[in-house]
């Protein structure tokens, strides 16, 4: 494995390498604000995710908007005289894509009473219950009457699910110089189960909406880079054993490796896009033609908006845009405090699971996106993450301890995209050090090593993950 692999923090992953001195320099460490290429955007407000890339053609320009408005604008029940939004439901978690990412941005899990939207809960049952074919296909079984996600809302006339209860329990972290961390380990119950009763032995995985820029970029990294970035038995002795998924490739029949997803379970934005339309909004489209509703729930009485509800040309607008999301140019890098704290990063190991620099493929299929040079600070690889952040439940070949490391590019923006903005694959953590702080598995050891760094360099550590 080689050994520019960077971390998960919020996704923020340390890795249990600890480095000293000079040796740090065998990470790269980024030297252009340039994070996201040639297409990188100088925009730093509430919108700094919601740009084209910068080297996107005038003559896309449009195909982007058009592709903007289907994300952004909310879906109706059919029938509709907006005969090209129609159909949602019946059962759902939102009515738009914007709905759960909020500017393009990450999610928020809900606060009180407040309606879960985008946050959401995966479901299944142990995977010895599934046949061959179906965990070849979905990755994971169904539960009876409730299908792989639990709707929490539904179009008049039919009934959720279930509502998506979440208590906590706090626990004190202490770190070097007296200084402590509160953090919230959510537990997740479902009350209310409309559809008959929850098997006891149910699984379930809360996962939180993430961010959208730079997808395409991503999706133009070499397979061939990720294989050999991968390490499954820790070959090299260093802790550290990120590998790929294999998931199932909807448009070419066949298993492939996964990129997208918080265990890596989507290998495209395309089918990413298209499962989020059928499992979040019920809505069918020709890569994905069936929705999450089971038999028992009898979605078929309710009027549908056409066969498919997402048209192909309508697909092809949404994947065009999520593809072209343009990543926001590096910041401060000129500060002294910045500097110092990426060096930190490097010498407490997190360049073992975060691979700060990638290249894209010169022959991408997209010109926007081929013969780049980009910063995500992800190998887009499988890392066991521990006791604490694991969901015991599994997907394709990912474990129930293991999660996708997910990029750091652009996190210094969250809460400004949207102020509510949490970390981690389910919001637990409201800010970066609780993010590093959750971290065990591979990442126990530099986790360790940042609890007990004096509060100055915790801080400019930190000042460096705001930079991204």
């Amino acid at each position: 494995m080689t050994p520019h692999v960077l971390l998960f923090l919020a996704g923020l992953s340390f890795s249990g390498l600890t480095l000293a001195g000079d040796d740090a320099d065998a990470f790269p460490i980024q030297d252009t604000p340039l994070s996201g290429g040639k297409g990188s955007v100088e925009q730093f407000d509430h919108n700094a995710y919601s740009l084209p890339l910068g080297n996107l053609a005038m003559t896309k320009r449009l195909d982007f908007s058009v592709g903007n408005s289907f994300f952004r604008n909310p879906w109706v029940v059919a029938p509709a005289s907006t005969a090209a939004r129609d159909g949602l439901g019946p059962l759902l978690n939102t009515n738009s894509c914007q709905g759960c990412h909020l500017k393009d941005g990450r999610g928020h899990p809900p606060q009180g009473d407040e309606s879960s939207i985008a946050l959401f809960l995966r479901l299944s049952l142990p995977a010895k219950q599934g046949s061959e074919e179906t965990l070849k296909q979905l990755g994971a079984v169904p539960v009876p009457h409730y299908g792989r996600q639990l709707q929490t809302a539904a179009i008049p006339g039919a009934e959720p699910e279930g509502k998506m209860v979440i208590d906590h329990e706090k626990r004190q972290v202490s770190l070097e110089g007296g200084d402590t961390v509160t953090l919230g380990a959510p537990r997740y119950r479902i009350e209310n189960p409309a559809y008959g009763p929850l098997p006891d032995d149910l699984e379930t995985s809360p996962r939180l909406a993430p961010p959208m820029s730079g997808l395409g970029l991503l999706s133009a990294i070499p397979e061939a880079d990720l294989l050999a970035a991968a390490d499954p038995d820790d070959a090299n002795g260093d802790g550290i054993s990120g590998r790929v998924n294999h998931v199932w490739d909807a448009r070419s029949q066949r298993t492939v490796v996964g990129r997208f997803g918080w265990k890596a379970g989507e290998p495209s934005v395309e089918q990413q896009s298209m499962h989020a339309f059928a499992g979040d909004m019920g809505l069918t489209s020709s890569l994905a033609p069936a929705t999450d509703c089971t038999v028992a729930q009898q979605c078929d009485d309710f009027a549908d908006g056409g066969e498919p509800e997402v048209s192909d040309k309508i697909a092809d607008f949404i994947t065009f845009y999520a593809e072209s999301l343009a990543v926001p140019m590096r910041r401060d890098m000129d500060d002294p405090a910045v500097a110092q704290g990426a060096r930190q990063f490097n010498r407490l190991g997190c360049a073992s699971c975060h691979t700060p620099r990638q290249q894209t493929a010169d022959d991408a299929a997209r010109p926007a996106l081929a013969g780049q040079t980009i910063w995500p600070y992800t190998d887009l690889l499988l890392h066991d993450m521990g006791e604490g952040l694991a969901d015991n439940r599994a997907e394709f070949e990912a474990s129930g301890h293991e999660w996708r490391t997910p990029p750091l590019w652009g996190i210094g923006l969250a809460q400004t995209v949207n102020p509510r903005a949490h970390f981690l694959h389910d919001g637990r953590a409201a800010t970066l050090e609780e993010a590093i702080l959750w971290h065990g598995g591979e990442a126990e050891t530099a986790r360790n090593n940042y609890r007990s760094l004096p509060s100055e360099k915790r801080q400019r550590l930190l000042r460096f993950l705001e930079s991204l």
